[in-house]
């Protein structure tokens, strides 16, 4: 067992690594903002002199450290666990960090992916509702989707290459939807390849076909809407399982009992840590795979 004495020197090295990782990437944050301003034309707050500058620039400095943060949120994890190991005086805290980092970062992966394709998805929508308010207006089925692509943005960079190109120049245009439709998040674009083959072969109204379509897509998001409030309380629950221990702690911490201590120093303790660290991860494993099985189903 380590005693106190040997594992100061251990705490104090594993707070200034996180303390330097930090201002490091402060650092080359700001070294990386002030290069920009440089070649964009001298606009440090330095230069322009101008009321309001440094309010605009702590502003975009405050945004720009946010996005570093939110992009390396699961970095958070070791910070944390130094701050355990000193409380606790062991350095399994800090193991359990660095096994916690690419686990969080899967889930916050899984997570902005989630959203990427609901993003996309809600695109598609806004897409069909363009195309066919364009017709309406008078415009030609091309032009309309020309105009709609461009305002809306539901496409990816090269699949509204291979569309914008094939409804300017006359080629197929239902092929360049459904290869585009491949992404997770665009099947909707199926569909409306599917109304302008119809409308390209068999002279049907193109406009009352997308109206059709997006009434379809809005109903499916409405529904999957419906369905994530329903299953609110589900992840209410799984967030309570996962915070409880943390309470019981501060709670023993807050009486004196020093449960830190116990649970990293004591035979009896470990075993605690060990065997309640596996039912809490099975049972947040168990909770989410049935919540996640009522979203599929």
């Amino acid at each position: 067992m380590v005693s106190g004495e040997q594992w100061a020197p251990a705490q104090v090295a594993a707070a200034l690594c996180a303390g330097a990782a930090i201002w490091r990437l402060a650092e080359r944050e700001r070294g990386l903002r002030r290069a920009r301003l440089a070649l964009a034309g001298g606009d440090a707050p330095g230069i322009l002199g101008a009321p309001g500058a440094a309010r605009v620039s702590l502003r975009v400095s405050g945004a720009r450290w946010w996005a570093v943060v939110r992009a390396r949120r699961a970095w958070l994890c070791l910070p944390v666990a130094a701050t355990l190991a000193l409380l606790g005086e062991s350095p399994l805290p800090l193991a359990a960090g660095a096994v916690a980092v690419p686990l969080v970062g899967r889930g916050l992966r899984t997570r902005a992916r989630r959203k990427e394709r609901e993003a996309r998805s809600d695109a598609v929508v806004a897409l069909c509702g363009a195309v066919a308010g364009e017709l309406r207006a008078g415009r030609q089925p091309a032009q309309a989707l020309l105009f709609a692509v461009g305002a809306t943005e539901a496409l990816g960079p090269g699949e509204e290459a291979e569309v914008l190109a094939a409804a300017r120049f006359g080629g197929d245009v239902a092929g360049a939807l459904r290869r585009a439709a491949r992404r997770d998040g665009r099947d909707g674009l199926a569909g409306l390849a599917a109304c302008w083959q119809v409308a390209v072969d068999g002279g049907a109204g193109l406009a009352a076909g997308l109206d059709r379509l997006e009434a379809a897509l809005r109903e499916d998001r409405d529904q999957r809407e419906r369905l994530r409030a329903q299953l609110a309380g589900a992840w209410a629950t799984v967030a309570v399982l996962a915070v409880l221990p943390v309470v019981g702690l501060l709670l023993g911490t807050a009486l004196g009992a020093r449960p830190l201590h116990v649970l990293l120093h004591t035979p009896v303790g470990l075993g605690c840590l060990v065997v309640g660290s596996a039912l809490e991860a099975a049972g947040l494993w168990w909770a989410a795979r049935i919540v996640r099985g009522g979203e599929r189903a």
